[in-house]
């Protein structure tokens, strides 16, 4: 199984969900995962949600508005405008998030923001499988909140990895492509949690290390990993090659590399994990291997 994990900036508008037709068009889709962040910057627009549920409760309504104004403009880009399930899908995730808001009694932040903070990745997922199945590339749309299981620690979740392993093994057996959101899981009373900022890298790295997987992309709008920051540096170069220590030693000293939670599940596992940029998919990219960074292990 190959894990593929594609971030909020490759599915940010119309053109990065047919680009992403396009990436598997060319990799293929045969016993592949994919694990799809919120769309763009939805998480920051949602939290703006749950901010103004607590500090200003007349603009809820125009905070959720603007979130659902920017899916339905993507909707209207890669589906017809009428009689397509996909917009009636949407539309109810939209009206679980009002729902959720109005019947609400717990005061506790943390709490009602994975609540609420979560349906980003699901309408992201809805909307990428529905336009998969129209372009011919068939799927299987799965809530991970069945499968990573966690402890009630709201926004800073411990994975109870034993639970964890059982479900997603269910699922090492299946041949069809998965789609699936990142950074979402579920507590024992089935309520959402989420797995922190950075979370849909770990998603997939979980997934990664229950069914023992042959590899995880990570598709990003850059070419891989960098020697240093071209906000800052003017010459910089691609490293093609690095170790699981050198990619936690970046992480360590700033560099948007990979949290280190998210390399020690494919550590475990000896999982090669893999940086690529989703608008050129046959460039190598970076990838991180366990072993000293040269192949001699």
């Amino acid at each position: 199984m190959r894990i593929f994990k594609f971030g909020g900036a490759s599915v940010k508008d119309a053109e990065g969900v047919r680009n992403l037709v396009r990436v598997l068009e060319e990799t293929g889709t045969e016993k592949t995962f994919l694990v799809v962040s919120a769309m763009g910057k939805t998480t920051n627009a949602m939290e703006a949600v749950v901010d103004a549920y607590f500090n200003d409760k007349p603009s809820v309504s125009s905070a959720l508005e603007a979130v659902q104004t920017y899916h339905f403009g993507i909707l209207r880009e890669l589906f017809p405008p009428e009689g397509h399930p996909v917009h009636e899908k949407v539309r109810s995730l939209f009206e679980e998030v009002r729902g959720f808001l109005a019947w609400n009694k717990s005061p506790k932040y943390n709490f009602v923001y994975d609540q609420v903070v979560g349906y980003g990745e699901l309408l992201s997922t809805v909307i990428v499988s529905a336009y998969l199945n129209d372009s011919g590339i068939r799927c299987s749309w799965l809530d991970i909140r069945n499968y990573i299981k966690t402890d009630s620690n709201y926004r800073d979740v411990s994975v109870i990895w034993e639970k964890t392993q059982s479900a997603v093994s269910e699922l090492s057996n299946r041949s069809e492509l998965f789609v699936t959101q990142g950074f979402l899981g579920s507590d024992e009373n089935n309520f959402t949690t989420t797995l922190g900022r950075e979370g849909s890298d770990y998603t997939a790295a979980i997934i990664a290390y229950c069914l023992n997987a042959e590899s995880v992309t990570i598709w990003k709008d850059v070419p891989g990993v960098l020697n240093a920051d071209p906000r800052y540096f003017e010459e910089t170069r691609l490293l093609e090659l690095i170790s699981y220590r050198e990619a936690i030693e970046l992480a360590f000293y700033g560099a948007k590399v990979l949290h280190p939670k998210t390399i020690r599940p494919c550590v475990e596992n000896n999982i090669p994990l893999r940086i690529k940029n989703t608008f050129n998919p046959t460039h190598d990219g970076t990838v991180i291997v366990p072993d000293n960074g040269n192949g001699n292990g």
